[in-house]
């Protein structure tokens, strides 16, 4: 077994969804992420592919009459979505895994950028929350957010669960970006065992 102290070895957990944002040299970018869902997913792998398939339509409600009632014509209420943002000559992939965190996480990495003009790295780093129901006032809440912050949040009637940084309750994210010039960034956040690798020059023998 490997010391946990060597570079690149980290206590994180494994689990069944990877996110990767990718930009090539004409500044295209792919926003891809992959999920089998619970367990192998549907167990099966389409011949010659050796990938397995998804099985978010265990999503679906068998109850009738409620929104996500196996239904023909529908799809699963789910959290699969890679994205993509614009704005002036910036175009960005990017995506953060974690469930129902999911959509609240983009909202605040789309926010860290427009409102906090934060870079996509800073943007990544920065501290969340998150909420797991629908319902109550409660939330999970970094301890990276300032605390006067979160005793505004206090304040104004919320129950806030403080988590310490860095875990994995608030999601993992990469992202990568295009500006003028054609200068191209990549980011991967702190949370999780991600990077961010620069295509590697042309190799030239030295004869």
């Amino acid at each position: 077994m490997l010391p946990a102290t060597l570079p690149g070895i980290t206590d994180a957990q494994g689990n069944d969804t990877i996110y990767m944002s990718v930009i090539d040299k004409d500044g295209n970018i792919v926003s891809l992420i992959q999920s089998n869902y619970n367990g192998f997913g549907s167990g099966l792998v389409p011949p010659g592919a050796g990938f397995m398939l998804q099985n978010r339509g265990g999503l679906f409600s068998l109850q009738k009459g409620e929104p996500n009632t196996l239904e023909p014509r529908k799809r699963p209420l789910h959290t699969i979505i890679p994205a993509f943002m614009e704005r002036g000559d910036q175009r960005i992939g990017f995506g953060i895994m974690g469930g129902w965190n999911q959509g609240q996480a983009h909202a605040q990495f789309v926010s860290n950028i427009v409102d906090h003009a934060l870079t996509i790295q800073q943007a990544l780093e920065a501290g969340r929350f998150t909420k797991g129901s629908f319902e109550g006032c409660d939330l999970e809440i970094e301890s990276l957010v300032p605390e006067r912050i979160r005793a505004e949040l206090k304040n104004r009637g919320h129950d806030l669960r403080v988590v310490a940084p860095r875990s994995g309750t608030f999601g993992y994210g990469q992202a990568v970006m295009s500006s003028a010039g054609g200068v191209h960034f990549g980011a991967s956040e702190p949370r999780h065992d991600g990077a961010a690798i620069p295509q590697a020059p042309p190799f030239a023998p030295p004869f």
